[in-house]
């Protein structure tokens, strides 16, 4: 295989990931609000650093208040998920990835790209004020369902080959930091309300919401609500296809699948296989205590960083041709 083709099978699964977290860390916000808009009114300044939390979440604020210069729900709406200039709007990785689908429309089922072409001629013709008139949780909840229609449809119709195992790879390693900016963002967002532990409760729990797995939690640990438990299942959980251990684990599984010819890059295959199982170690060496988090989200910052660094190192194995496009 082509080390370009790698490239792109890698990031459609990314980009196709990157898409639905960003509606899932949008959601997360509006989940964090709703209790405390329905019990007393948002003054202008609680509303600011909610926006302004969000654009932290999923861009650069400097290139945010160059172009739009004030904080208001359709701009930063717009900004976050419209915006064409923006480098990872959600409707900019959309496009990527659908450009990448169709440059592999040989190798890959027609079905990918009706699925892609559609979800991308969905979101173009959306507008900022449609957003707000269906609401934004319905709207992101649309987007959910575009990204589960094209996993499930290379769940059903992909050979399971080198190429299905880039792609998953790519939406793994991806599902994996998505997860933990999602939980870092909650805990950035009750810190900046006044951090306790029994604060940063509703934070999580917002988190579980988001991520589709609050009913799952529930039935796993009862009525034992806390934030090392919740923090736990997120993270450490070895069925809630979300945790990070579970993306871990079957990042390593559609790597060991990938079968190379070339000797040399079989070696560094290896290579790229003995970290992944090294950070996977890192990870069974934890226990709960050591979940208890401080308002600096250390130990998030930690597994944020392992997780970049295997992007790197996969980017560095595989994609010849330079850096993968990030």
């Amino acid at each position: 295989m082509l080390s370009r083709n790698a490239e792109a099978l890698f990031w459609i699964g990314r980009y196709m990931e990157r898409a639905e977290n960003h509606a899932r860390l949008i959601d997360v916000h509006y989940h964090l609000q709703l209790d405390k808009d329905t019990r007393a009114g948002e003054g202008e300044l609680d509303s600011l650093h909610r926006w302004v939390r969000i654009v932290d979440a999923l861009g650069s604020r400097e290139a945010y208040e160059a172009q739009y210069g004030s904080y208001t729900e359709e701009n930063v709406l717009h900004y976050t998920t419209l915006d064409r200039d923006h480098p990872n709007s959600l409707i900019t990785c959309v496009s990527h990835a659908r450009n990448n689908v169709r440059s592999l429309r040989e190798r890959l089922p027609s079905e990918l790209w009706d699925a892609a072409n559609g979800f991308y001629l969905w979101l173009r013709e959306k507008r900022p004020e449609e957003l707000l008139h269906e609401s934004p949780h319905m709207f992101y909840g649309r987007v959910k369902e575009w990204t589960g229609l094209f996993l499930g449809i290379s769940h059903s119709v992909m050979p399971r080959e080198n190429e299905w195992h880039f792609i998953e790879c790519g939406r793994y390693l991806e599902r994996g930091e998505n997860t933990l900016r999602i939980i870092r963002s909650a805990i950035q967002t009750a810190a900046c309300e006044g951090w306790d532990q029994a604060g940063a409760y509703p934070f999580l729990q917002a988190v579980l919401r988001s991520v589709g797995g609050y009913q799952p939690f529930r039935r796993q640990y009862a009525d034992g609500l806390s934030v090392e438990a919740i923090m736990e299942f997120v993270i450490l959980n070895q069925t809630f296809p979300r945790s990070l251990q579970y993306a871990l684990n079957l990042l390593n599984e559609h790597l060991r699948g990938i079968e190379l010819q070339d000797k040399t890059l079989r070696l560094e295959h290896e290579r790229m296989i003995r970290q992944v199982r090294k950070v996977r170690a890192d990870m069974a060496c934890m226990e709960r205590d050591d979940l208890t988090i401080d308002s600096e989200g250390m130990i998030l910052t930690h597994w944020l960083k392992a997780c970049q660094q295997l992007g790197l190192a996969f980017a560095k194995t595989f994609f010849r041709m330079g850096e993968a496009s990030a």
